[in-house]
């Protein structure tokens, strides 16, 4: 296992993990998910635990990490998203 490689990796999986992390810590205090596509957080979170699974086969630890937190912080966005969305269809049903 070569070195230069390995530390690209960890590099690209921290910068895009924590590129994530500010709209995910403000929807989080925020709980405010108007503005969010539903359709795009969906995908994304599929596509996020899709290369969770893919590091998974490869045994590569930057990938396995940095998408199993980028998930778990989309999971939870997602689901703001579809809860603000369900608690909105019960506020104009009324």
């Amino acid at each position: 296992m070569e070195t230069t490689p390995e530390i690209i990796g960890y590099l690209a999986a921290t910068l895009t993990t924590a590129s994530f992390l500010p709209q995910a810590i403000m929807t989080i205090k925020t709980r405010d998910t108007e503005s969010l596509s539903l359709g795009m957080y969906s995908m994304f979170a599929l596509g996020v635990f899709l290369w969770f699974i893919y590091g998974i086969y490869l045994s590569n630890n930057a990938i396995i990490i940095a998408n199993a937190i980028t998930f778990i912080l989309a999971a939870l966005i997602l689901c703001f998203k579809i809860y603000n969305n369900l608690q909105s269809k019960q506020k104009s049903q009324e």
